[in-house]
């Protein structure tokens, strides 16, 4: 296969203590551009050794280096950096992400300037966030609860949305003054390598952030070594679990952002075209690759056929074509084992009798690239495989309720709570049904997510929360210092 040239730099080295070092092998990646299944770039491959080299450096930066002993207002400083050097890089982005994960080129663009956003964002808490709270104890003297770094953290960094999932982590992490091991995803390390040469070009101190590409097998190793204090990971509930059986061994610090089987609940009031042109819409958004999916669309029984036959005229209009071309409306996914999962879901669905009622195999005008066509299934049971596992497809269940009670119960139904939406034209009834849901998120008359407030699930969807203030707090430690004199510079409690 001939490569293509990427916008990156020095993808045959790792970065590590600030520098591009050279790996530990001759073992690489390929990279698979999914609209073309052609070779797009090669990575090197950490191996163990590489892995321990970046950890040393973390370990090094947080423990002896100046990082967590500037000021947050310095190390927000970094942080514009990093907002800047992301913007004046977001056609870069709009060149790698379409090709490693089939997003629209379009998506792409906007995403690079709204987590250059988050930087931002998390920058300007350096001024408003407690990190002390002073306190007068119970038995008198001088009280101070200080939040401070949880030290080094390792970031494992998933394939569909590599780069926001990478800020998500980072931006709160480095403010808090931990150093990073960022672990890139084997089929998406191109954002990755883009944050590194952004570290270099601000001068970040060497080893507060080390990126390296890695598979499950040495990746493991960033979650078993002790001196990594908190392992950050987005990706499926199954590798969660590994992690977390792994961390409680030795009691690390985890966040965990994991998979969904998101469900849209449609009340009896709701209109069926709007709901219809809003659910199947946002299944095309990164070719319905997206944890937080609504892919469960319950409704009653009377409505059922209905919202179908909606959902299907607005799916058999969906342009799929390469994500490189404006008039396209969903691409390809990211890779072949991907599109040989969904289409083993969509045979399942079949055979466990849901009914097929639109797409279902591959565009006939697309002869390369991972292309599915959006598929819908009607008269989906709960029980079905389709309507229990996460397929990370563009695949729409429609399941019927026999009222507004059993859609609430048939919504909680599942081992996840990452997202949700109510669709109705009854404001204060949809906040009702919202709260009767079991789900980090419920959005009303939409697919909504906002990283600016905080992202996470309940149940099986993982532990903690990304964005906003909530997302810095899995960063920090918490530390109450008691004494019995005010030290200067506070204040006396009256």
């Amino acid at each position: 296969m001939t490569e293509i040239a990427a916008p990156i730099d020095h993808p045959s080295k790792f970065f590590i203590d600030g520098t591009w070092t050279e790996p530990s092998s001759t073992s690489t990646i390929d990279v698979i551009d999914s609209g073309t299944e052609e070779l797009y770039f090669r990575v090197a491959e950490a191996q163990p050794a590489d892995m321990d080299r970046a950890i040393s450096a973390a370990r090094r930066a947080f423990d002896d280096g100046p990082w967590p002993r500037l000021s947050h207002e310095e190390r927000a400083g970094y942080l514009r950096g990093f907002a800047d050097g992301l913007r004046a890089r977001a056609s870069e982005v709009g060149e790698i992400w379409p090709r490693q994960s089939g997003v629209l080129q379009s998506i792409a663009l906007l995403t690079a300037q709204g987590e250059a956003g988050m930087f931002d964002y998390y920058a300007g808490l350096a001024s408003t966030f407690e990190f002390e709270e002073q306190h007068k104890p119970s038995l008198g003297g001088f009280g101070l609860l200080v939040r401070e770094p949880v030290g080094v953290v390792g970031a494992i960094i998933p394939w569909n949305g590599p780069l926001s999932l990478i800020v998500y982590k980072i931006a709160p992490a480095l403010l808090a003054g931990c150093t990073v091991v960022v672990k890139a995803s084997p089929e998406a390390p191109g954002e990755a390598y883009l944050m590194a040469q952004i570290a270099e070009s601000i001068g970040l101190p060497a080893g507060v952030l080390n990126v390296v590409t890695a598979d499950r097998e040495v990746s493991e190793c960033l979650v078993r070594d002790p001196r990594v204090d908190k392992i950050a990971f987005t990706g499926s509930t199954a590798a969660g679990r590994r992690i977390a059986s792994l961390l409680g061994d030795r009691i690390g610090r985890y966040t965990l952002e994991l998979g969904g089987k998101s469900a849209a609940v449609v009340l009896d009031d709701a209109d069926i075209e709007t709901t219809a042109a809003q659910l199947a819409g946002a299944e095309c958004l990164m070719t319905g690759q997206v944890c937080a999916s609504l892919t469960r669309i319950i409704v009653t029984r009377g409505r059922h056929d209905a919202l179908v036959e909606a959902l299907a005229t607005n799916f058999s209009q969906v342009r799929v074509g390469s994500p490189f071309d404006a008039q396209s409306q969903m691409g390809p996914l990211a890779m072949s084992r991907q599109r040989d999962r969904v289409e083993g879901y969509i045979a399942k669905g079949i055979a466990e009798g849901a009914k097929l009622v639109a797409g279902g195999g591959r565009p006939k005008h697309l002869d390369r690239g991972y292309y599915v066509e959006p598929t819908l299934f009607a008269n989906v049971d709960n029980k079905h495989t389709i309507a229990r596992e996460e397929i990370f497809g563009p695949v729409l269940s429609v399941i019927p309720a026999e009222n507004e009670a059993d859609a609430v119960r048939i919504a909680n139904d599942t081992i996840y709570g990452l997202n949700a939406s109510v669709f109705t034209d009854d404001i204060d009834r949809a906040q009702q049904v919202a709260r009767e849901l079991r789900s980090g998120t419920v959005g009303i008359n939409g697919f909504r997510s906002d990283f600016g407030i905080a992202f996470g699930g309940f149940k099986q969807s993982g532990v903690g929360r990304e964005g906003g203030r909530e997302g810095l707090l899995p960063y920090l430690e918490v530390k109450t210092i008691l004494g019995d004199k005010t030290p200067t510079g506070y204040s006396e409690f009256s």
